[in-house]
This record gives C-alpha cells, structure tokens and sequence, in this order.
C-alpha cells in the first residue's frame, strides 16, 4: 500500500490540455459543387491522444507537462510537471514517497486538482495535517486504483489502496467519483499511471 504522510497547500495554477478538432463537409450526392466559405472549426473535448475533458485546456503542446512527455515519465514525475497538479506533488514528495509513486506497476490515479484540496474545509485540511500517518495517509491512498482504467473500464466500483472502495459512474467522457466528484480531465496517460484528474477531493467512509 502506497502511504502519502504530509500535505502543504500549493499555488492554483493552470490545467491539462487538449487538441482542437476541425471539421469538413461534403454535399450528400458526392458531386463537386462550389463550395462555401468554411465553418469554424470545432472544439473537441477528446485530443488524438485519447485524453478528455473541458480541464485539458492548457496543457503545453511540447516540452515539460505536455502529453507527450507525461507518457514518458511515471507518474510522480509525471505531476510534479503539471502545475494543476503541484498540491498532490508536494504531498509526494513531503512524504519521500516519488520513488514508490515511480516505482508502482500499473496503476490508477484520481488526482485532485490544487483547486480541489484548496475548496477542502480548514478543519478537515487542518486535522489531516495534523495527523500524517492517519487520517491524511487515509485519505490519500484513497485516490490510487490497482490497474490501468481505460475509460470503458472506468464506470463500476473500485477496491482502492486504502482498502476502502469508490463508485464511477458515467460513460463516454462524462464520469463522476462517488457521485460528487468530477472528472475534468480524463485518460492522461505516464509510464506506469492512468490519470484521471477530478474536481474534489475523495473521502472515504469512516
């Protein structure tokens, strides 16, 4: 079991991204007839990578944080390049736990955006703080899956490191967390980690 024992509040910055997907016509009868002045492209919520969601929206096209460099980094190092993600990297890397992050085979991620851990209430945040190797390692381990989901796996409940279960539910690329939380940006894939990044953070049952 992955134990994550601190956590410190980090900056809100940015998001995941995604490709613009244009369009095209074509007239019914497959004849050639004089065409009319192009619509405007599309925006699609899925890129050619397979990822999805409105929260993919930035993510640079090369170099450090794009797709592209996520699928070859595992995913501690894979989050500690994403701005949105900088909360769950600190909390990695506080906890000396980058190197078993990295070293997991073949998990699943439901990573809580900065904006996610800062909307938590002071006193839970407060008391998980408080209690490294309890509540926060809890809550925590909560948000790593055995296995790598890809979407049509992901609806259907999930036995999670914690020990505790989650529920998805959803299909296509609309998909929700124990029916509160989101996933905002979704499929984004590293060496050894899905990612799906969510807009709360999870708690399990006492």
């Amino acid at each position: 079991m992955l134990r994550l024992r601190s956590l410190r509040r980090a900056s809100v910055v940015g998001a995941l991204g995604v490709a613009l997907l244009g369009a095209a016509c074509t007239s019914n009868d497959g004849t050639t007839t004089a065409q009319a002045p192009a619509a405007p492209a599309t925006t699609s919520s899925a890129s050619s990578s397979g990822t999805f969601g409105e929260a993919c929206a930035a993510v640079p096209s090369s170099g450090p944080g794009s797709l592209a460099d996520m699928a070859q980094d595992p995913v501690a190092t894979a989050a500690s390049n994403t701005p949105a993600l900088s909360t769950l990297a600190t909390a990695v890397k506080e906890a000396g736990l980058v190197g078993t992050l990295n070293g997991a085979r073949d998990i699943t991620v439901f990573a809580p955006t900065n904006e996610a851990f800062g909307a938590l209430p002071k006193a839970t945040l407060d008391k998980a703080l408080g209690d490294p190797k309890g509540l926060l390692t809890t809550v925590l381990t909560y948000h790593v899956v055995e296995g790598k989901l890809s979407p049509d796996q992901l609806a259907g409940t999930h036995k999670t490191l914690q020990g505790g279960s989650l529920e998805v539910t959803g299909s296509g690329e609309d998909f929700k967390v124990n029916g509160g939380s989101s996933v905002v940006c979704g499929n984004v894939q590293t060496a050894n980690a899905t990612v799906y990044v969510i807009d709360k953070v999870l708690l399990p049952k006492s």
